[in-house]
């Protein structure tokens, strides 16, 4: 292997698979499908909101991943709920509902 002079120590690298978020956990119970985005970007790309606004499904679901839910949630009142992301995606994620769901769940998080 090349040495480029530089590398990842194991004390900066962090293995999502093993943070707890139990309101993202929620949402995989639910709404199953996301688990099965690639992060590709079509569905950032086709969004009409996000020419205007910073929405980004891409962006929501990792940012959620990551246990982001205050600078995150606010993003998703700027989708219209078109469905234009839902055409697009190669997963066939129904995003409409994936949407709704994190909206559901991420309310109920803040009730708790």
């Amino acid at each position: 292997m090349i040495d480029f002079g530089y590398g990842l120590t194991p004390s900066s690298t962090l293995k999502i698979e093993n943070v707890a978020n139990p309101a993202f956990e929620e949402l995989r119970q639910r709404e199953p499908d996301v688990a099965k985005c690639i992060a590709c970007g079509s569905c950032t790309a086709s969004c009409s909101a996000g020419v205007f606004t910073e929405m980004s499904l891409r962006r929501v679901i990792l940012s959620l991943q990551r246990g982001r839910e205050k600078e995150t949630l606010p993003m998703l009142q700027h989708c219209m709920l078109c469905g234009k992301c839902l055409l697009v995606c190669p997963r066939g994620i129904n995003t409409r509902h994936l949407i709704l769901s994190i909206g559901k769940v991420y309310k109920m998080e803040e009730d708790r």
